[in-house]
């Protein structure tokens, strides 16, 4: 059924550009700019107007560039730009050649009303399609005060985080986290997922379901891009916040900006405590003996962390400009949990209870530094070279203690230590020409050099004879060094209403893993093509299509590869497996866009063909559970989502996002079957209401349905999160109040069911209140520095 439903789709792409009358059309570009210093104006309103009427005839708002580009019916018509805080320019008297008009750059003239100015951002849409991706717009989500980056991402549509803090996309991981586009420290696995990045530092997400080949090809689910704030106003520009919350969510928060004629110096300053506590309950059982082991316990996340953003940008001139930032984070955590475990016998007495403790410290500093340049040529405005280098260090040093008390039965007591030092450093050379040779033929090409040197030093230590003795058995240095080598180039040809665009990109990936102690070696070297296509069709003003294809790759991350593990739960065990392969996936989608007078809708159906899939597999033996990363078979997943808005009334405006997927695993491993046929659906309501007294409100809805893996059936769950928001000082300030999981009603349950062994296990983390306060000085908007999210 899936496959028709994916060919009809495709067959009706076709029909619709190449069967459908086009209509004479005038399309309509420039650049908007202030007029005191040349900055480009983003989301600034261009509207083409009927010369004799002057009603609407199309209209668009500008790319962080300042750019637009508009089409309307041929005729008589100007063009009215406006922002708030700058006058209205008009254009009129048009020149018009070919189908085309270009207004070159309009300035816009400063009103003085930097007040109106600090609120504009907080009041965009939540989300904006775009023709590769859609454009998910913090500043509207009043439910985000006090949140981490990882509960921004919860509320972005087709992204769903799980409770171990795995970023999905329409319900599958293997998902790229880009940075302002780039690769970064403060989204690395190999801490706390985007340990350092706090939601009051987000513009706004991208989310590219289907990237160009001008993308890397990792991430076989799509690309999430996190877009940060870097003010560009003239003069000084700040923000300062403070923010607390319960459980303990308490932070101080800076930004700074100074802007000059050559200078635009830039800042994030914070400092703050936070603790993320969760209730954890599992069964194992063993079906063999009917002997089964019950825990319970609470672990916390606590921690103090401290970061700083510096940067600047030097323009040479208006055609070259030079970048410098780095970034510097320092955590310190303290992680302590506590179990109880009983032992059942196969009548269902007790054997015997023990509680097990753990004391866990650990530093965490990151470095990220970064070169970039820029060449703007004079011949076209999307004629640049940018050239780009970053470096990031990440290291942690962790010691952990368990203390194993007996309460009742056999003797369980006793002690074990873990020591852990990692190291990290990634390197990442980028060079991107585009070259627009027409107005509608446009050319992209780059190569890139990313190098990964990961070293983790782990040991167990047990206590015995009054001394702690290292347990060779589970103590290695692991190795992991990964360097991928890689050249694009895409072509875009633009006829105003129909677009298309195709590329192919080549990456070749050296990759080695080494167990130093046991001396074993894994050695992969292999090339792949990856190509894309994107086409998109406008019908109608109001109607558009769009269908894209893509090729991805997963590559298994070092925390997949390394075998040795955390003993919080020496019952439940998460290992990596070095001889892991990569997975690959081709991707499939069409989509339309429909805007209404009070309404936008878009719809689309997608297809995803996935080969050597990683799955989480587990094994039993002694009441304990060990869980590893396999290559198990193929998996086809054929999808429809829909995403609307709409505005009944002013002060009332309502999201929604639905995403649907059917899946079919094949695979065998070990003469054992995981062929099976399952589904999942993701929804998300959310309802802002402008009220009285400069007061907002928003409550949103989040579903997830259950669904099945490899092995186990996972719970479904509702919750609800409440934000408020109280304006101030005519909008340079405000007050923020936010619940998350109002309900405390987020719990996930998984079951697992085998012929030998049967596993349980629940999660819980509660509900979350913050409460803070923001206020923006010089031109700056008000802010939220806010807590995050630990993930392990």
């Amino acid at each position: 059924m899936h496959h028709f439903t994916l060919s009809a789709a495709l067959t009706l792409l076709l029909v619709l550009l190449h069967g459908t009358c086009v209509r004479a059309q005038t399309t309509v570009t420039g650049r908007v700019v202030d007029a005191s210093g040349g900055q480009p104006i983003e989301f600034a309103t261009v509207m083409v107007a009927d010369a004799a009427t002057g009603t609407s005839r199309g209209g668009t708002t500008t790319d962080p560039t300042g750019n637009f580009s508009v089409t309307a019916p041929q005729g008589d018509f100007y063009v009215e730009v406006s922002f708030i805080g700058f006058q209205t320019a008009r254009i009129d008297d048009i020149e018009v050649a070919g189908g085309e008009a270009s207004l070159g750059v309009v300035e816009l003239v400063s009103q003085g009303q930097t007040l109106d100015e600090v609120t504009v951002r907080a009041e965009k849409s939540q989300t904006v399609f775009k023709l590769d991706k859609r454009v998910f717009n913090v500043g509207q989500d009043l439910s985000s005060t006090g949140a981490s980056a990882l509960e921004v991402l919860s509320n972005v549509p087709s992204v769903t985080v799980t409770m171990e803090g795995a970023v999905q996309l329409r319900g599958s991981g293997g998902v790229q986290i880009l940075v302002d586009g780039k690769p970064s420290v403060i989204a690395s696995e190999q801490g706390n997922l985007l340990g350092t990045l706090t939601a009051d530092m987000i513009e706004s997400v991208e989310v590219i379901t289907n990237p160009s080949a001008k993308y890397d090809a990792e991430g076989t689910s799509g690309i999430i891009n996190i877009v940060l704030k870097k003010e560009e106003k003239k003069g000084l520009n700040g923000a300062v916040s403070v923010n607390t919350g319960v459980p303990d969510n308490h932070s101080v928060g800076l930004s700074l900006n100074r802007r000059t004629e050559k200078f635009n110096l830039f800042s994030q300053l914070g400092v703050g405590y936070r603790s993320l506590p969760e209730d954890i309950t599992t069964v194992n059982r063993d079906l063999s003996d009917n002997t089964s082991l019950y825990s319970t316990g609470e672990e916390f996340r606590n921690e103090t962390f401290y970061n700083v953003v510096l940067g600047t940008d030097y323009h040479i001139n208006e055609r070259n400009v030079l970048t410098l930032s780095g970034n510097f984070a320092y955590e310190v955590e303290d992680q302590p949990s506590f179990t109880e475990f009983r032992l059942e016998d196969a009548a269902g007495e007790t054997a015997s209870r023990w509680n097990r403790e753990e004391t866990t410290e650990a530093t965490n500093p990151k470095y990220q530094f970064e070169f970039q340049y820029k060449r703007d040529f004079e011949d076209h405005k999307d004629h640049d070279l940018l050239f780009s280098a970053i470096g990031t260090l990440f290291s942690k040093d962790q010691a952990s203690e368990f203390v194993n008390t007996t309460l009742s039965g056999d003797d369980r007591s006793g002690r074990q230590r873990t020591r852990t030092d990692f190291g990290e450093q990634t390197n990442t050379f980028k060079l991107d020409y585009t070259r627009p040779f027409t107005e509608k033929l446009t050319v992209e090409t780059g190569t890139q050099y990313v190098t990964d040197d990961v070293q983790n030093d782990y040991s167990v230590s047990n206590y015995l004879n009054e001394v702690f003795v290292e347990d060779p058995s589970l103590t290695n240095v692991f190795n992991w060094r990964q360097n991928v080598m890689a050249a694009y180039a895409t072509a875009g040809y633009d006829l105003g209403d129909w677009g298309v665009k195709v590329g192919l990109r080549l990456e070749n990936t050296d990759l080695e893993t080494v167990l130093e102690t046991t001396d074993e070696t894994n050695t992969q070297n292999y090339t792949n093509l990856f190509p894309s296509a994107h086409t998109s069709y406008q019908l109608t003003e109001a109607i558009s299509f769009q269908g894209g294809y893509s090729r991805r790759v997963f590559r298994p991350r070092m925390w997949d590869l390394n075998p040795f593990f955390n003993l919080r739960n020496n019952f439940t065990i998460r290992t990596g497996n070095p001889n892991l392969q990569p997975e690959y996936t081709d991707s499939y989608e069409l989509t339309s866009i429909y805007i209404l007078e009070q309404a936008s809708l878009n719809f689309g159906v997608y297809h995803r063909y996935t080969t050597d899939v990683v799955e989480r597999v587990t094994t039993f033996q002694d009441n304990v559970s060990i869980s590893k990363p396999i290559n198990v078979g193929t998996n086809r997943a054929t999808g429809v989502e829909f995403n609307a808005k709409y505005e009944p009334f002013e002060f009332v405006t309502l999201t929604g996002d639905v995403n649907y997927n059917y899946f079919k695993r094949e695979g065998e491993l070990e003469d054992v079957s995981f062929d099976f046929s399952a589904d999942q659906l993701n929804g998300r309501v959310s309802g802002k209401f402008d009220l009285p007294l400069d007061i907002d409100f928003e409550v949103t809805g989040n579903y997830q349905s259950a669904y099945q893996t490899v092995q186990s059936e996972v719970s479904s769950f509702v919750f609800m999160d409440l934000g408020l928001r109280k304006r101030l000082f005519e909008g340079r300030g405000a007050i923020n109040f936010s619940v998350r999981d109002l309900f405390a009603s987020r719990i996930e349950e998984r079951v697992l069911e085998q012929p030998t062994f049967y596993q349980y296990s629940r999660e819980l983390r509660g509900t979350f209140v913050t409460l803070g306060f923001s206020y923006g000085f010089g031109k700056g908007e008000t802010m939220e520095y806010l807590g995050q999210r630990r993930r392990f």
